[in-house]
């Protein structure tokens, strides 16, 4: 969720409700241990920026240095988040490259000293997320799950394709069974969880403690309330039109008020999440993308509206 997860996107997230942990963007070890060191704000130091209304948050680090990973731990404490969270996961060919992510799949004896020292040097929870393996011939979530526990990490998540699977085909969510009954902590289920239906049933068919969503709260970042409301009703809130437009124009204010150096940009980024399932939606997205600063497509999505809503008025 690289370039999607920051202090914005978050507190939309939990303004909707249901979202019991947010996490933040998966953040560089070494910068990490920059910004914690640097005189004036950093890069680094806004992805790690959040508000207390955030809480409880994750701080997710990647890296294959356990003494740099220990030290950006200490960093993330210090700044006062309440877990920290280690990323085994991420199938990007830039981060694997520096054996990032799930790069150090292939490598157990060094995933084992990263969370040895990471755990050792702080007093908050620890937590990990990872793949099933490099590939379906090397299989090693069970393992990483058990190692997880001898380590004393607080609670692992599977995302259960492979380095090699990328985000194509099913996620095989059998694998975060296997996971479940091989651990006593906490294990949480990740994948193709897409409505509240999917995540019913991902915890009835693995038995996960809980599910974490990541693509789909961009183009619906009520799915976690849909959830909650689901599991106490059989029902849950389907969103009408006007409230999409609430929620975009919400988010652009917020861009806007944060004074984003990229505010336009990710405008355009998140038009296309949010005008998911918008009737005419491709027209208001060609319009956005034809602007260039901020007020001026905070004015499109406003015209838009304005037509589209008293259309069906």
């Amino acid at each position: 969720m690289a370039g999607v997860t920051d202090t914005v996107f978050r507190r939309l997230i939990r303004a909707q409700g249901g979202c019991g942990l947010l996490m933040t963007e998966f953040t560089s070890s070494h910068g990490v241990v920059a910004a914690g060191k640097a005189k004036k704000p950093t890069k680094t130091f806004r992805y790690l920026y959040f508000r207390p209304e955030e809480r409880p948050i994750s701080a997710q680090l990647f890296g294959s240095d356990p003494v740099v990973m220990a030290e950006a731990a200490r960093v993330c404490e210090d700044f006062g988040f309440d877990i920290v969270d280690i990323n085994f996961g991420c199938p990007v060919n830039k981060v694997v490259k520096c054996n990032g992510g799930s790069g150090l799949l292939r490598d157990l004896p060094l995933v084992e000293q990263i969370l040895r020292q990471v755990r050792a040097a702080i007093s908050i929870p620890l937590t990990m997320k990872f793949r099933a393996g490099w590939n379906d011939r090397d299989l090693v979530y069970v393992k990483m799950a058990r190692l997880a526990e001898d380590c004393g990490l607080q609670g692992v998540a599977l995302h259960p394709r492979t380095r090699e699977q990328g985000y194509s085909g099913c996620s095989d969510w059998t694998r975060i069974a296997e996971v479940k009954a091989a651990v006593k902590i906490p294990v949480i289920g990740n994948g193709d969880v897409n409505s509240p239906e999917d995540a019913v049933r991902m915890m009835r068919e693995s038995g996960c403690d809980a599910v974490m969503i990541g693509r789909a709260a961009s183009s619906n970042p009520w799915i976690f309330r849909q959830i909650q409301e689901f599991l106490a009703t059989g029902t849950y809130y389907h969103p009408p039109e006007r409230e999409r437009y609430t929620l975009m124009r919400t988010y652009y204010d917020m861009l806007i008020e944060r004074r984003e150096a990229d505010a336009a940009g990710k405008m355009k980024q998140f038009a296309t999440y949010f005008t998911h399932g918008v009737r005419n939606g491709s027209t208001l997205r060609a319009a956005i993308y034809c602007e260039k600063d901020p007020a001026a497509i905070l004015g499109v999505v406003e015209q838009f509206f304005a037509r589209e809503l008293e259309a069906v008025a």
